[in-house]
């Protein structure tokens, strides 16, 4: 497909040292792409860029350590780089959380976001891959959801990622200079291939796979099925996992492609098909080699039965799909928590040779 405007160098990744973003600073260093980061580490480290550079080969630019919601450290940022689009995965994300903190997730997610376009627009940036969510649909009904779908967020997290696309949408429809993608996607999960990478939240994970992990690794006792009276197969929550690595790969070929048109384009990315909690269980039982013990605890406040996203339209638009399933997720998890069993702080630890 023929491009109106050069893909971008330079990208600034805000979230760059978190769970996804530190695996697209790999993604995009091995593509080519100079990388400059800003997180303030609230739930990372610095401690990723030594591994992100030993898997890329090559250094991220350069890595400032602020709030995004600091717009006047992070119009330096921009003051000091050219930078030709960004990608903004600096944001909190635990839905369950949100409901116990409204506050926080529409200051950081919003008001972080209005920030940062702010900045780009003082500094004449004008392209932007955003990360939304899935969750956005909210309590829709099962079966795949497509890009149409109405829009029924049920947490402060969901209803912030939302709000983040209306503005982004207004400002497109203002300035036609805007080119922005949206990627909407339920589940990431896993871990590099290389067990260098992975998720490590600092506080008590409050999604499936890392806490499962932690169990798997003996970090915690067990896990807590959060209602097994859901409409489903088995009566547990059904959720399309993406592998991280399918994740970044289609955030880094949404950079290639935002010269395909201006303004505003919307893409879910995933499967088509979901796993339960109980599947999860049962494949991450077999990548650790032993069963794993849970409980059943009542649901969660903005849980819903069913998140399973239909991706057919990203996949005519640039040919994308993912490539690793529920196994690869699993096994690449258990990996990173088997080599890193306290998370980050173990830093001698070596990746194991890939068979």
């Amino acid at each position: 497909m023929a491009r109106s405007k050069p893909v971008p160098s330079t990208v600034l990744v805000t979230g760059g040292a978190g769970f996804i973003g530190s695996h697209a600073c790999v993604e995009l260093l091995d593509h080519g792409y100079e990388v400059i980061v800003v997180d303030d580490y609230s739930n990372s480290t610095p401690q990723v860029f030594a591994r992100v550079e030993r898997l890329a080969g090559r250094f991220v630019g350069a890595v400032y350590e602020l709030d995004i919601r600091d717009q006047h450290a992070l119009s330096a940022v921009f003051d000091r780089h050219s930078v030709d689009a960004v990608v903004h995965f600096a944001a909190h994300k635990a839905g369950s959380l949100s409901t116990r903190m409204p506050i926080e997730y529409y200051d950081t997610n919003v008001g972080g976001t209005t920030a940062l376009l702010r900045t780009m627009e003082e500094h004449g940036v004008h392209r932007l891959v955003y990360p939304s969510s899935c969750w956005i649909y909210g309590d829709a009904g099962g079966g795949p959801l497509d890009e149409n779908t109405p829009v029924r967020p049920g947490t402060p997290y969901a209803a912030s990622k939302w709000m983040c696309e209306e503005i982004l949408a207004d400002i497109c429809r203002r300035d036609p200079q805007y080119t922005v993608l949206c990627l909407r996607y339920p589940v990431p999960a896993g871990a590099h291939p290389s067990g260098l990478l992975g998720e490590d939240p600092r506080h008590t994970p409050e999604n499936l796979l890392p806490y499962l992990a932690q169990v798997a690794v003996g970090r915690r006792e067990r896990l807590s099925v959060y209602g097994n009276d859901y409409p489903t197969r088995d009566g547990t929550g059904v959720r399309d996992y993406l592998h991280v690595m399918d994740a970044v790969e289609a955030h880094r070929v949404a950079l290639d492609h935002l010269g395909d048109a201006p303004g505003m384009r919307v893409y879910n990315l995933g499967w088509g098909s979901g796993s339960s909690v109980l599947d999860v269980i049962d494949a991450f039982s077999r990548a650790c080699g032993r069963p794993l013990p849970y409980d059943v605890a009542p649901r969660r406040p903005g849980d819903v039965a069913e998140l399973v996203a239909d991706a057919s339209a990203v996949t005519r638009a640039w040919g994308w799909h993912p490539t690793r399933g529920l196994a690869d997720v699993c096994r690449d998890a258990w990996r990173f928590q088997r080599l890193n069993p306290d998370g980050y702080v173990d830093t001698a630890r070596r990746p194991e040779t890939k068979a």
